[in-house]
């Protein structure tokens, strides 16, 4: 691991800023304001919605002027800028209303755009929008499609391919003609597109794709109706209206899906024969060979993953690479968004799959037949995901966690595993897009003690131009009190070695003794601790009101390797909180930590941690946070709850070991419960079912319900500054007044 006592010049100049004299500085004079503070010390993030263009060589942008959306073209080498559009110039056609848009696509030739506009949103990420295009050339403006799924434009740049209300269709950019090619959709069963369930654990929003010579689109049919119904109500009118979610559960029928190929040109339609039984399939990918269709399969236990090629036209099909494990096999990294772990460039009769199968997550090469070439990574660290694959020089650059677990950084090396090199240098932690020739790449990064900065660099180690330095943080810095995050690294009782990180109260003192909060989150592929600028409003409030925070990269998160992470298979709970107790326990040996008022806090995946780790070890924290928990595991969706937990058949005791409510008869400390009526995601009969099992036992608790919100129980401003004013009063009267 790196080793962080090297200090920067940029890094000295931020704790001269930051830690000396506090108590000259202003304070925050409430907790609004403190959390507002943080779009002060997150700062500019530099260009936005970039899109890299004629192959690499330049890149468009959204920059924001005088309240319109501007799109710019940027060429790095000749460092000439170009606006193309603004939204200023146009109102929406037949409206007088202000053109505003969410997302846009170029065409293949960069003469047109595809604005996607006028969102309404259905679930977590998706939602239907209509969508217009624009001509540069003539500054025209015309609406292809009105309250559409998902719209894409094909890759000749002829026709633009949209869905809408369940089915597919395809717009003629140069006859102006519609043509629907599928029409069999009906309540919870639809053409190219998912509902809650694939959405929300595969990740991908678009369910269909253009094969690369826009011939034939490739596309999954859903089918729900057989997925048990799970009723949210809004108590707003004076009758209860109740909004209906397919939502399959541990051990209920899941979404049936099969892959359909549409020829654009004849208007037919194939199936593509594959029997999953109740597995998935997750991913389908367009090779490099003509009318050659990648499928994936993954069986119901995610332990069995199938690659199969298919050729669209004949309909004749090879099974090309299979993997088995012990465990679970990831499709995609969540947390790291990154949507893919198979890869299969253009003009190469190769692909590329990141896989844990020695231990660590790495790239493999195979060819066509599925023979596997070489492992082009090795070594104790994670491949993260590829960033540019350059079939001439066969070349990769990929980012990994080679530098620490706690930082993301580029790195370049050939097809066959030789010439590696580390291409961001910098300390801290990277966040990068590069351009697809790997020449250019735009480099966001910071670490603990330095903020965000965003650069425009080549991937020969030349800084182009500083997009954003992000001084306006340090001048926020030199007037306000700020509490830097500190790292720190220790071993737990039975040997492993954890990350953490700490926050202490402004003006620190060690001869003081203070209150603790854990806040976490700990679900499997995360991470909560990373060598970067701290910039939560909600914590620096809590240090300034005399604090500690910390948090812990425990057992079972992403970045560490595959035996740290799926430790957890089938007993989810039992190691990250005991990973929780141990970094308490280790924090609380501090003499400047009050062990006896320790807090653990979490919402969502760390509702159910902090929630389990109140009631498995409930002489440990004496107040839990618990905000949007999973209480029983067989009440989560089944895709993602049984990759972690197994079949409930095959492993019924890890699911009651793994239940918070298991366990409610524990409860010693005081816990506060908040959820939301209307979240879709983890359903609010998760803390109903754990309030009835402590009333059961007589446990007394705290209990916020929020009607109408989501997943993220506040729906509004003022009602996420009541529930942070709920978190912050709750930690003040029962870690300070009733101590």
């Amino acid at each position: 691991m790196k080793n962080y006592l090297r200090i920067t010049t940029t890094v000295l100049l931020v704790l001269f800023l930051a830690l000396p004299l506090q108590g000259q500085k202003k304070k925050y004079e409430s907790l609004q304001e403190a959390i507002f503070s943080a779009g002060q010390l997150r700062g500019q993030g530099g260009p936005a919605n970039v899109t890299w263009i004629e192959e690499g060589n330049k890149y468009s942008y959204t920059k924001m002027q005088e309240g319109n959306q501007e799109i710019w073209i940027y060429e790095p080498k000749s460092e000439n800028g170009e606006k193309v559009f603004s939204s200023g110039d146009f109102t929406f056609p037949d409206s007088g209303d202000p053109f505003r848009y969410r997302t846009f696509q170029w065409t293949k030739d960069f003469n047109y755009i595809l604005f996607q506009t006028s969102f309404t949103p259905i679930w977590r990420y998706s939602g239907n929008s209509d969508y217009y295009y624009y001509s540069i050339a003539e500054k025209s403006m015309k609406l292809v499609a009105d309250q559409a799924f998902t719209a894409e434009v094909s890759p000749d740049g002829t026709k633009v391919g949209y869905g809408k209300d369940g089915n597919i269709f395809v717009f003629d950019l140069n006859t102006k003609k519609h043509t629907q090619y599928t029409d069999d959709a009906e309540n919870h069963f639809y053409n190219g597109r998912f509902g809650w369930a694939y959405e929300e654990e595969f990740g991908l929003v678009q369910a269909w794709s253009w094969s690369p010579n826009s011939k034939f689109i490739a596309f999954w049919q859903s089918d729900e109706r057989e997925v048990p119904i799970y009723k949210l109500t809004d108590f707003s009118g004076q009758h209860p209206e109740y909004m209906e979610v397919p939502y399959p559960k541990v051990g209920d029928p899941s979404p049936k899906v099969r892959i359909g190929v549409l020829d654009i040109n004849q208007q037919k339609k194939k199936w593509l024969e594959l029997d999953i039984k109740d597995g998935y399939i997750p991913r389908i990918y367009w090779t490099a060979k003509a009318s050659t269709l990648a499928v994936t399969s993954l069986n119901r236990k995610h332990n069995h993953l199938q690659l199969y090629f298919f050729n669209v036209e004949s309909g004749v099909k090879s099974l090309v690479m299979e993997e088995q494990t012990d465990s679970w096999i990831d499709m995609f990294d969540f947390f790291a968004g990154r949507l893919h772990h198979f890869y299969f460039p253009d003009n190469l009769e190769e692909f590329f799959w990141i896989s844990e199968r020695d231990g660590w997550a790495h790239i493999y090469r195979y060819n066509y037949t599925g023979k596997l070439i070489n492992q082009v990574t090795k070594g104790t660290f994670e491949v993260i995901g590829i960033d540019a694959i350059d079939f001439k020089k066969k070349l990769i650059h990929y980012t990994s966690t080679e530098v620490s677990p706690l930082e993301r950084n580029l790195f370049a090396i050939r097809f066959d595993g030789s010439n590696k090199k580390q291409i961001t240098q910098e300390e801290g932690n990277h966040s990068v897009n590069l351009s697809p020739n790997g020449i250019y790449y735009i480099d966001t990064y910071s670490d603990c003690n330095t903020p965000n900065t965003v650069d425009l660099k080549t991937t020969s180690a030349k800084v182009l131009k500083k997009l954003e330095d992000n001084k306006s943080v340090l001048e926020y810095l030199e007037n306000h009190i700020y509490a830097p995050k500190e790292l720190f690294t220790f071993e737990t009782s039975d040997g492993q070695v954890l990350d953490g990180y700490v926050i202490k109260p402004i003006n620190f003192n060690p001869e003081k003794n203070y209150p603790l909060v854990l806040d976490i989150y700990g679900g499997p592929g995360s991470q909560g601790v990373y060598n970067s600028f701290g910039v939560n409003g909600w914590h620096q409030f809590l240090a300034q009101e005399g604090y500690v925070i910390a948090s812990v990269n425990n057992r079972g998160n992403g970045g560490y390797g595959s035996e740290f992470e799926k430790i957890v298979y089938r007993n989810l709970g039992n190691w990250e909180t005991h990973d929780f107790v141990e970094t308490a326990k280790f924090l609380a040996k501090k003499s400047w930590i009050d062990g006896e008022n320790m807090a653990i806090r979490g919402h969502s995946y760390g509702g159910y941690t902090s929630g389990l780790t109140m009631l498995k070890h409930p002489d440990v924290f004496k107040v839990g946070i618990v905000t949007a928990p999973v209480t029983d595991h067989i009440l989560y969706d089944c895709i993602l709850t049984e990759r972690y937990m197994d079949l409930l058949e095959d492993n019924p005791e890890g699911y009651e070991s793994s239940s918070v409510i298991t366990y409610a008869g524990n409860l010693k400390g005081h816990m506060l419960l908040s959820h939301s009526l209307m979240d879709e995601n983890v359903h609010p009969q998760n803390t109903f079912q754990l309030v009835k099992a402590l009333i059961d036992n007589g446990k007394d608790f705290d209990l916020k319900i929020y009607p109408p919100g989501a997943h993220g129980v506040a729906y509004h401003m003022p009602s996420y500054m009541l529930l942070m004013t709920q978190y912050t009063n709750y930690l003040e009267k029962y870690l300070k007044e009733n101590k």
